[in-house]
C-alpha cells in the first residue's frame, strides 16, 4: 500500500461535481450515522418549531458536506471524455 496517498473516505464522482459512495469503512460509518441522526434529531425537536427544524437540517447538511470536503477526494468538475452531448 502506498503511504504517500491520503486515505480518502469518499471518492469524487466520475462525472460532474461532488462525491459518490464511500471508499473506506469510516465513510460508511459516517454515512449510516448521519442518515440515522437526521430523523432522530427531528423527533427530538419540538413539533411546531419550524425554524429550529430547518436550522437543524441545514446544520446537518453543512456537516455532511464539510466531512466530505475534508475526507473526500479533491473536488473538480469531471466531464465525459467521449465527446458528444
Amino acid at each position: 500500500m502506498n503511504s504517500n496517498r491520503p486515505a480518502y473516505w469518499f471518492r469524487a464522482k466520475r462525472y460532474g461535481w461532488g462525491w459518490g459512495l464511500p471508499l473506506a469503512w469510516q465513510g460508511w460509518v459516517f454515512l449510516v450515522a448521519w442518515i440515522l441522526a437526521l430523523p432522530v434529531g427531528h423527533r427530538l425537536l419540538p413539533k411546531g418549531d419550524t425554524p429550529l427544524r430547518l436550522g437543524f437540517t441545514a446544520a446537518m447538511v453543512i456537516l455532511f458536506v464539510a466531512i466530505c470536503y475534508w475526507k473526500g477526494d479533491p473536488l473538480g468538475r469531471r466531464w465525459n471524455s467521449g465527446g458528444g452531448t
